[in-house]
């Protein structure tokens, strides 16, 4: 696992506030991200939810969070560029599910690594209906990383996650260069059949883990 997944996974779902108490000035996009994050470390220490019979309940729960952090459709929207305006509605509420599915499952198993990373708030810049987030995450051995998340306002006074920049390098961008290669070199129909060829390995490794996780922790037999 690279050290940037890591980060973007803990980034994207988990904060604990290094002051006491909340910043009197961090605007709405901060509160509002800050507020579902809390969500996210409620399920991550629940006790209840921790146990391996509710392994699916646990992470399900995690999903729906991060569906109300991130705006997938604008994150799908500017990963694919100028590909998107090409595509049929039909065409991006498929794709859209597809790379949220990916994103959600590629992360989810490293939110469950967390062990106490922290993450400061350090203020928002807004510019209309768009504002950056800037945080600095803090690890165990004490580096510390700096994480912007770049979020828009959504249906009046909703601000949602779009993209996020860790150490300088945009989550958005990355995946963009690579769909764009991708339907360069195949077409587009070959991006969505390789999100969709993801989406059913993770759905087969979602199978498998509960059988995997019982094989660990049995003793073989003699």
């Amino acid at each position: 696992m690279s050290v940037r997944a890591m980060v973007f996974a803990i980034a994207v779902l988990l904060t604990v506030t290094m002051a006491a108490g909340r910043q009197a000035w961090a605007g709405a996009p901060t509160e509002q991200l800050r507020t579902q994050i809390e969500r996210a470390i409620k399920v991550l220490d629940d006790p209840e939810l921790m146990k391996e019979a509710r392994m699916v309940e646990r992470r399900a729960a995690i999903r729906r969070i991060a569906s109300e952090i991130f705006d997938f459709s604008e994150t799908t929207r500017r990963s694919l560029g100028p590909h998107w305006q090409a595509r049929t509605p039909q065409e991006r509420d498929e794709v859209t599910l597809l790379f949220a599915d990916l994103l959600e499952r590629s992360y989810i198993g490293k939110i469950e690594m967390y062990s106490g990373e922290k993450i400061q708030f350090l203020g928002d810049a807004l510019e209309g209906d768009q504002a950056t987030v800037r945080t600095r995450l803090v690890t165990k051995p004490g580096a510390e990383i700096p994480v912007d998340y770049r979020m828009h306002r959504v249906g009046g006074d909703r601000w949602l996650a779009y993209d996020v920049v860790i150490e300088g390098v945009s989550l958005v961008a990355n995946y963009r260069a690579q769909f764009n290669k991708i339907i360069q070199t195949a077409g587009y129909k070959a991006l969505g059949n390789k999100l969709y060829a993801r989406e059913q390995e993770g759905i087969q490794a979602d199978r498998e883990l509960p059988v995997k996780k019982a094989s660990q922790t049995t003793s073989p037999t003699k």
